[in-house]
């Protein structure tokens, strides 16, 4: 935990907030370090923008406080803090030119040179040849680098985020990515970004934390969230896992040995989050993309020391760079795998009887008391 007297982080002590009878987020601890790239990720109504609107001071926490830079806002109102919020909506006003619209917040403090700071914004979201339109005349993704833009110009120590990029197409959103990570390291201030989407909080972020009914269920780097989540919902929510229910067979020499059905499978110690003695039950986790598929035919040319467990074919789906290939297996009903179309095997259809197998240091192992399927429900963000 960051102290107090840090320059910029953004420390949340104990914060949670209450309506009535429902707890909108539990009290939480969280430290955004000055200077980085932060995302609240989580399904709607995980307690994420709640807490984005207390850092801002547009909700009152029920409890705890909130530190800027070593400085307790928690009792200031918006106004006082040293944020500023960018809304999916961008909030633009219609009648007044880029350029305006961009100068606004600096010309109602009273600064009347402005010309020069303007520019300058404009040409860091790279829209200095858009200053005389008015916002209409724009994209999606422009305006969006604009209300980006009116936002920094008043040199906030924190930029917040709040869905920013949910209204535009999956293609303008990716390349929208992109630009604010570009921004955000050129400008070094620290954005804390809320999102309902995996991958945009992944490609952008420095630091993750996933959400969960009102609750932060791991923080971490997005590749240590990916490859060691501690929760089914961590493992289930970023991407897609394979989670076995296993019995523990014996640990030895920083090896745990599982058996689940008929197969006998091996995942390092230090890769379960949970440890239960001999003949406990553990969930084990692989990822679709870490297994490879060979047909039943081919199973006397594989490594040794590799998992493997057989199965069938039940479903495949071609998506160009990989297919997606849904196996029967006594280890699990419907195991999933994805494979590159590098040299694809025609062989591989519904039906055909395979071999699963995979590198053990792939396997992570989770509490087999843990809700299999939590974190799996597709939930639509409203707006």
């Amino acid at each position: 935990m960051t102290d107090n007297t840090a320059g910029g982080d953004v420390r949340l002590t104990g914060i949670s907030k209450t309506y009535g009878s429902f707890t909108a987020v539990h009290p939480l601890d969280l430290t955004v370090p000055e200077g980085s790239f932060f995302a609240l990720l989580g399904a709607s109504g995980c307690g994420k923008t709640t807490t984005l609107r207390m850092i801002a001071g547009l909700e009152d926490p029920t409890t705890g406080s909130v530190f800027l830079g070593g400085r307790d806002v928690t009792g200031l109102p918006p106004y006082k803090r040293p944020v500023n919020t960018v809304f999916q909506s961008y909030a633009l006003f219609p009648h007044l030119t880029i350029q305006e619209n961009v100068a606004f917040g600096l010309r109602r403090r009273g600064i009347k040179s402005v010309q020069k700071q303007v520019d300058e914004m404009l040409e860091l979201v790279q829209l200095g040849d858009k200053a005389g339109h008015r916002p209409h005349r724009l994209s999606g993704g422009q305006q969006q680098r604009v209300a980006v833009a009116r936002a920094l110009i008043n040199h906030p120590q924190v930029l917040l985020l709040d869905e920013p990029l949910g209204a535009l197409d999956l293609k303008l959103r990716r390349q929208m990515q992109r630009e604010l990570k570009r921004i955000q390291t050129e400008v070094g201030i620290t954005f804390v970004h809320v999102t309902h989407d995996q991958e945009e909080a992944m490609t952008m972020a420095d630091e993750v934390a996933v959400m969960n009914g009102g609750r932060v269920e791991q923080l971490g780097a997005p590749a240590d969230l990916y490859e060691n989540p501690r929760t089914t919902f961590v493992a289930n929510f970023l991407g897609t896992s394979n989670l076995i229910e296993a019995e523990v067979a014996g640990a030895a020499d920083g090896e745990v040995v599982v058996i689940a059905a008929d197969a006998v499978l091996r995942l390092p110690t230090a890769r379960c989050a949970t440890l239960p003695r001999t003949g406990g039950k553990l969930l084990v986790g692989v990822r679709p993309e870490k297994i490879s598929l060979a047909h039943a035919d081919d199973a006397g040319g594989m490594a040794e020391g590799r998992n493997r467990c057989t199965g069938k074919i039940a479903d495949s789906g071609f998506i160009g760079a990989s297919t997606q290939f849904v196996v029967d297996s006594p280890v699990c009903p419907e195991l999933e795998v994805y494979v590159q179309n590098v040299e694809r095997d025609p062989r591989l259809v519904p039906g055909a009887e395979v071999v699963l197998h995979w590198n053990p240091e792939h396997t992570f192992g989770l509490d087999a008391a843990m809700d299999i399927d939590a974190g799996t429900e597709t939930v639509e963000e409203t707006a």
